[in-house]
C-alpha cells in the first residue's frame, strides 16, 4: 500500500510466494476473487474460519466501511501484532487486553467488537460469557472493577477484611480468571482512562501494545511547500473566475509581453 501498489496485485503475488503444501495458496486466490468482485475481503474472511478468527474479520469489516476514520493501514498493523503474538505463545489473558485496547484506541463499537472477541478458541466458556458481559457493562462499570473481582487480589482483600471485622472469610464464588499481578494493576488504575491499565500491563507484564494510528499527512511536507500549493490554489481560482466572466486573456502568459528589469 506504501509503495502504491494494487490489493489484487500484491494477494497475487503472495499467493505465488506461499511455499506451502495446504490449500493457502487457494484460500489467498478466494481473496483475490472476492476483492476484485466486491471490493473487500472482509467478506471472504468471514467464510475463511479457519484462517481468519471473527474478531481479525471485524477489524478488516470496520476498516472497509465508507466514511469511517479506522485506517485500513492501522487494521492490518493490528492484525500482524495479534499474529506475532500468538506465534510467541500467547495467553487469554493478554489477547483479551491487546484486543480490548484495539477497540478502545480505534472508538471501535464495543458491543460487536467483544461478541467478536469471544468467538475464539483460546477463550473457553468460562472466559466467553465474562467477555460477553463486558460488552453489556462496559461504560457502567469500571474496567478495572471488572477485572480485578475476577483476581485473587480482589479475594485477598476481602479476606482481610473479613478477618478484621471478625467475619469468617469466604472463598471466591466465581471462577478466577486473571493471575494476582493483572488484579493488583487492574486495582491500582481504578477509575483511570483505560489506557492507563493497558500501559501498565504492558510495561510490567509484557503484553503487546497496539498500533497507533499512522498521520493523514507527511511528516515531510513543511510549511512552505504548504505555502507554494495554495499559491497554486488562488492562481486555478482565479483562471476560473476569469473564464466564468467570458474568457481567458492568454496575452497575459505570452513570453514576449514579459519585459525585463532595468540592468538585465
Amino acid at each position: 500500500m506504501e509503495a502504491g501498489i494494487a490489493s489484487q496485485e500484491a494477494l497475487v503475488s503472495i499467493g505465488q510466494e506461499v511455499l506451502a503444501t495446504t490449500k493457502l495458496p487457494m484460500a489467498i486466490d478466494y481473496l483475490v476473487a472476492e476483492l476484485k468482485l466486491f471490493g473487500t475481503i472482509s467478506t471472504a474472511m468471514s467464510r475463511l474460519p479457519h484462517y481468519f478468527t471473527p474478531f481479525q474479520t471485524f477489524v478488516i469489516d470496520r476498516a472497509e466501511q465508507e466514511g469511517g476514520r479506522f485506517d485500513m493501514r492501522t487494521a492490518l498493523a493490528i492484525l500482524e501484532r495479534e499474529a506475532t503474538y500468538r506465534a510467541a505463545g500467547a495467553t487469554p489473558q493478554g489477547l483479551f487486553f491487546y484486543r480490548f485496547e484495539c477497540l478502545s484506541r480505534n472508538r471501535l463499537d464495543y458491543g460487536q467488537g467483544l461478541d467478536a472477541v469471544a468467538i475464539d478458541d483460546i477463550f473457553d466458556d468460562e472466559w466467553k460469557s465474562w467477555i460477553r458481559t463486558v460488552g453489556r457493562q462496559v461504560g457502567l462499570i469500571d474496567l478495572g472493577d471488572l477485572v480485578c473481582v475476577r483476581s485473587p487480589e480482589y479475594w485477598r482483600l476481602e479476606k482481610r477484611g473479613a478477618l478484621l471485622a471478625g467475619r469468617e472469610a469466604t472463598g471466591p464464588d466465581r471462577v478466577i480468571l486473571f493471575g494476582e499481578k493483572e488484579g493488583r494493576i487492574a486495582r491500582a488504575n481504578r477509575g483511570k482512562d483505560p489506557l492507563f491499565l493497558f500501559s501498565a500491563l504492558q510495561r510490567q507484564l509484557g503484553y503487546p501494545a497496539v498500533p497507533r494510528p499512522t498521520p493523514a499527512t507527511s511528516p515531510t511536507e513543511s510549511p512552505a511547500l504548504l505555502a507554494r500549493r495554495l499559491q497554486r490554489l488562488e492562481l486555478r481560482v482565479k483562471l476560473l473566475e476569469e473564464e466564468a466572466r467570458g474568457g481567458i486573456d492568454l496575452s497575459k502568459f505570452d513570453p514576449k509581453n514579459f519585459q525585463s528589469p532595468p540592468g538585465e
